[in-house]
């Protein structure tokens, strides 16, 4: 058999090739497509400021109108109720005053669920419409968040990209773990310039969101060199799988962790886009409050990747090692 003969037999069938790129369409689909088309409230923590009977009353309307959409916390007054908004407890409040109902919301916190709350001012009291006051509001050259929400897909194609390019481009591990350091910061200063003073999606300090941006750079990217190293491409395809089509459209960046259902939110905030995406709106709009899970996480997945880099540098040592006693002594 000649060795073109042999090459075409190894290739393979049009049919599975087509089917298989069908399956990879599908589960893309499925992974970007299905959080937002089932995204709706699911106990969303809401404080409710009154007398304990109006609050029972408000609980049972709105558990009737939305069955399973708000976890209520009962506060003394609206002060409060602010407090608990500002420290990122709650996304909203309704401070049931009878002079003057009032929905309190915070759309840096999450400009869905502000919507969302802002859509019940006229459910408090039908007689009374309630008023609404944006505690939090989101900056004035970008109202809606969209740089926020737009900026989770390059936080995980940069750590994905500098995995790939360093293994591509530099042979040395220790090398490749300097690089996913430079460039998770120049990364970092680079993406957060462009939100913060181009687009105006930050506010805070800019070195504050910039090394919240570059420590989700480095998680990813060295995690991903840790597999790599130790697994080979199937490593680093596996691990770019599991940011790109979990850690993405799970970040809960575009609406809330929350608003995801069946509780993906809650795996969304253990990877880094999600992790990420709650710090940063912690760091620039509520002075860091309610961000501590979110830097454990991505504290620990920087930890994972230096661990597994770690033992991939080991078995390299271990593999030159065997290689040179294997050797035949020379003379």
């Amino acid at each position: 058999m000649t060795a073109e003969a042999q090459a075409e037999n190894r290739r393979t069938p049009l049919v599975a090739v087509v089917l298989l790129l069908t399956a990879v369409l599908t589960v893309l689909l499925i992974a970007f497509a299905w959080p937002a088309a089932r995204s709706a409230p699911r106990d969303l923590p809401v404080a409710v400021a009154g007398p304990s009977q109006a609050v029972a009353q408000v609980q049972a309307g709105l558990e009737q109108a939305m069955p399973g959409g708000f976890e209520i916390t009962a506060v003394a007054d609206r002060a409060a109720a602010v407090q608990k908004i500002e420290d990122r407890e709650v996304y909203g409040a309704i401070v049931l005053d009878p002079a003057q109902p009032e929905v309190l919301t915070a759309s840096a916190g999450g400009p869905a669920v502000a919507q969302i709350l802002t859509q019940l001012a006229t459910r408090v009291s039908p007689d009374h419409p309630a008023k609404v006051t944006d505690v939090v509001p989101l900056p004035t050259d970008d109202p809606r968040g969209a740089g926020l929400a737009a900026g989770a897909l390059p936080l995980v194609i940069g750590g994905i990209m500098a995995a790939a390019v360093l293994t591509m481009r530099v042979k040395s591990g220790s090398q490749r773990m300097l690089g996913a350091v430079g460039l998770s910061i120049t990364g970092g200063l680079a993406l957060g310039a462009v939100l913060q003073f181009w687009l105006g999606s930050f506010e805070g300090n800019y070195f504050a969101n910039s090394g919240v941006i570059a420590l989700s750079i480095a998680a990813t990217s060295l995690t991903l060199l840790g597999l790599e190293w130790l697994f080979g491409i199937a490593g680093l395809g596996a691990g770019a799988a599991v940011m790109m089509l979990l850690g993405n459209p799970l970040s809960g960046l575009t609406s809330a962790p929350e608003m995801l259902p069946g509780g993906w939110g809650a795996l969304g905030q253990l990877l880094p886009p999600g992790a990420a995406g709650t710090a940063l709106r912690s760091v620039s709009f509520f002075d860091g409050a309610g961000s501590g899970q979110a830097f454990v996480v991505l504290a620990a997945w920087f930890a994972l990747g230096l661990f597994l880099c770690g033992l991939g540098a080991m078995r390299s040592q271990r593999f030159v090692h065997g290689r040179h006693e294997a050797s035949p002594a020379t003379v």
